[in-house]
């Protein structure tokens, strides 16, 4: 089974490398690739050390605060944090980059991967969501390194891809120590696909953890969006191809409404910031990127948001937010973060990558499913006239949210009694 992946995996890169070259030609990506590679440059902070993989963003914010956990309370430990994203290191460095030394996760080859541990020679290792790699895994107990998975998900379609190969998953799992699942139907299929019960538990969502103050210092940006009266702010965040026109009819309902109403535009990739620019520009609305924003771009103007980190903070901002990636079928995304900043959210049906925290969000009042242009332009039209409503969602967000925070004391006593070894 393993030398078969990893036969695939290598056909796999020979084709997609010289893309990747193609792609990033001029990017100065040169030094990640080789880490890649299992070729970690040099610089490793001193023993012992745990390590911590984070895909990408999501999974970089929610680590944040257990990297904080970890190296307070076992400030012996050194940490190698590691991302497959330029985006995800970005956030690693901005958020954690004091505590953590940062490198790009291995490609699942013996050979990658063993230089890898070779470099990092970790005590343990940790796996935001649900990274399965199996040569990783397998190389990972073959040198009694034990592994955890923390703040663990399946989304429905990795669950169906999974049970096709329910056997070698299963094998892979025995090799996990822990299991720290956000949901109960997060543990329930990780148990269906062959993980050991008795080594499953619910700890809730680190994201539910992570602290909601403003933290936004750029001076422009209170410039820009700060409360002015009659200027009423909405945003839509991590939005994929096939949301934004959608948004943008409903924006234009919505100024004949309110003339002085603003839109913050935040693409889930920025690198779409020029295809969604034509877009607006295509609408009749003045855009400004974030990036060459260096004043007031003016009431009209739409705000396209082409950074990375800045986003959950702005939300702070807003009086009324949508979470993208839930109008197409893409399975939505955080809609915690606007919730935790007390702001009523609206999102499309398609949120099954989130759906116990819509279920809750819904469930509290807290948040309305919308459907198209229309029924988007209606439902924020309402709670812009209403600024109680707009309260009271809120707040009912929050309170939602708060009854589901312990998720990182429960994964550190994990980390303690499985990784740590300390009873």
């Amino acid at each position: 089974m393993y030398a078969l992946y990893s036969a695939i995996l290598r056909l796999a890169l020979v084709f997609y490398l010289p893309i990747r070259a193609f792609r990033r030609r001029g990017q100065g990506r040169e030094g990640a690739w080789r880490e890649r590679r299992g070729r970690f440059e040099p610089g490793l902070p001193s023993e012992p050390r745990c390590w911590i993989h984070a895909v990408s963003v999501g999974e970089a914010t929610a680590a944040a605060p257990l990297v904080e956990a970890i190296a307070h309370r076992w400030p012996e430990l050194s940490i190698v944090m590691t991302t497959v994203t330029a985006t995800g290191a970005r956030i690693v460095r901005e958020r954690v980059g004091g505590l953590v030394t940062h490198r790009y996760f291995p490609f699942d080859l013996p050979g990658s991967v063993g230089r890898a541990l070779d470099a990092v020679r970790p005590r343990f290792f940790i796996g935001l969501e649900t990274e399965l790699w199996p040569n990783f895994l397998r190389a990972l107990a073959s040198r009694g390194i034990p592994a955890m998975i923390a703040n663990g998900r399946i989304s429905d379609r990795s669950f169906r891809r999974y049970l096709l190969l329910r056997r070698s998953v299963a094998r892979m799992l025995s090799r996990i120590a822990v299991f720290a699942m956000q949901s109960e139907e997060d543990a329930r299929r990780i148990i269906a696909l062959g993980a050991p019960p008795e080594r499953v538990l619910v700890t809730g969502n680190l994201k539910a953890d992570l602290p909601a103050e403003r933290t936004i210092r750029d001076p422009i940006w209170h410039a820009v969006l700060g409360n002015e009266r009659g200027h009423p702010l909405w945003i839509a965040g991590s939005t994929h191809a096939g949301e934004e026109a959608t948004i943008l009819d409903a924006h234009q309902r919505l100024r004949s409404r309110f003339p002085q109403l603003r839109l913050l535009l935040a693409p889930r990739h920025p690198e779409r910031a020029t295809e969604v620019e034509a877009l607006v520009r295509g609408r009749g609305f003045p855009a400004v990127r974030r990036t060459t924003m260096t004043g007031h771009p003016g009431d009209q103007a739409v705000i396209i948001l082409d950074t990375v980190g800045e986003l959950a903070d702005l939300y702070g901002f807003a009086d009324v937010v949508f979470i993208g990636g839930s109008l197409v079928p893409a399975g939505g995304h955080n809609m915690l973060e606007p919730a935790m900043r007390r702001k009523p959210v609206l999102f499309g049906p398609h949120t099954s990558n989130f759906r116990e925290t819509a279920d809750l969000l819904c469930a509290a009042g807290a948040a309305i499913v919308v459907k198209d242009a229309l029924d988007l332009a209606r439902e924020a039209e309402r709670l812009l006239e209403d600024p109680e409503l707009r309260r009271t969602m809120g707040e009912a967000g929050w309170s939602a949210v708060a009854t589901r925070q312990g998720a990182l004391s429960a994964t550190l006593a994990l980390v303690a009694r499985h990784l740590m070894m300390e009873r």
